[in-house]
């Protein structure tokens, strides 16, 4: 049996672009329909398509480079489960759905991925954000066909349109039927005899295309939204795959999130937490009075409930927690000084002297 890698002319490290590429080239040189009557070129652009259709599926790809064959069960005699040995014996009406059940068809469109920057705003107010990818839409020339305009893909001849080829073959469990992909067609079930010129018969062109996300209510950091069908569009008519935009919210200036709290490390000079005081004070929401309470410490907090992140299940927002941090002033005037100290002897308390050191020790000897 000839090697499949040498069979497309790539080498066994080959990347499934690379693999791609060299089987779309070699399709094109040998097709029958551009070789009537050549019939080693029909058995060579059989040959290509079954090299293809193992190379281009990773587990048949890695049961080949292992076992130099992509049977099903060489190597490992249940690597197939229960339903492929079922469907051995009872063909498609296997009752645990083998492989050989599934019709081929147009491929599904790849995932794609993006990123979205989103402010704390958005996360706890909601709103759209836009986001651009390049992607693979649906050929506009073709409809998405892959063929000419004024012309049908027909039927492939091969496998009567099922994309599917059954295969009979012996084993030590006796006669075992097994379904691959149709070398002819690729498993599309059908033949393009014009290909679109736009697309290079894909039925797909890429683009760079704008979608608008909805942002998640109190939805968090690293999380990722699932736009269904968003995605590239799958070639020759094949459905959609899906976008994963992933979320990166900006850190705030002066808020940090806790959960669904938000916690504000806010600082007060000493004088407003040993009196108290009424602060107007700005939350995400608007104006609100920040009420400080007599001989309030550093960690002391004040909440306001329902001003912190919607709740992702459920309803209501957490609390924005003000955190106080009491700041202690190291640049006092005269006065201010004189005050304090004035106020340290009132209430019976022991302060530093305002001038120490050598200096002011040889300042008082001859005073």
């Amino acid at each position: 049996m000839a090697d499949h890698y040498e069979t497309l002319g790539v080498g066994r490290d080959a990347t499934d672009e690379e693999i791609k590429r060299a089987y779309k080239k070699l399709a094109r040189k040998f097709h029958p329909d551009l070789n009537p009557g050549d019939v080693s070129a029909e058995s060579r652009f059989k040959e290509i398509g079954g090299a293809y259709e193992v190379l281009s599926d990773r587990e048949r790809r890695a049961r080949y480079d292992r076992f130099g064959t992509d049977e099903p069960g060489v190597g490992d005699p249940f690597s197939g489960g229960l339903g492929d040995i079922f469907e051995a014996f009872f063909g498609q009406g296997s009752p645990f759905g083998g492989r050989g059940s599934q019709r081929n068809g147009p491929r599904r469109g790849e995932d794609l991925e993006t990123e979205v920057d989103l402010d704390l705003e958005d996360v706890v107010f909601g709103g759209q954000r836009e986001v651009k990818v390049r992607t693979a839409i649906r050929c506009e020339a073709c409809d998405g066909s892959g063929a000419e305009a004024g012309s049908t893909p027909r039927v492939c001849s091969e496998c009567g349109g099922a994309g599917q080829v059954r295969r009979v073959r012996q084993s030590i469990l006796g006669q075992m039927v097994t379904s691959a992909a149709c070398s002819s067609c690729g498993g599309a079930g059908e033949i393009i005899d014009s290909p679109c010129q736009a697309c290079d018969s894909q039925g797909r062109t890429i683009e760079q295309m704008t979608y608008s996300v909805e942002v998640p209510l109190g939805v968090d950091d690293g999380s990722t939204l699932r736009l269904t069908g968003r995605g590239a569009a799958g070639p020759r008519g094949g459905p959609n795959g899906d976008l994963y935009v992933h979320v990166r919210v900006r850190p705030h200036p002066s808020l940090r999130r806790d959960g669904d709290d938000l916690v504000h490390l806010f600082h007060i000079p000493f004088t407003q937490a040993a009196l108290g005081a009424e602060i107007a004070y700005e939350t995400l929401d608007g104006a609100e009075i920040l009420t400080v309470p007599k001989g309030a410490e550093t960690g002391h907090e004040i909440r306001f409930r329902g001003r912190g992140v919607p709740h992702v299940r459920g309803r209501g927002r957490g609390d924005l927690r003000v955190r106080l941090f009491v700041d202690v002033p190291d640049d006092l005037d005269d006065e201010q000084d004189a005050l304090l100290r004035r106020l340290a002897e009132l209430r019976g308390e022991t302060v530093a002297e305002k001038e120490h050191g050598l200096f002011s020790r040889i300042k008082s000897t001859f005073s």
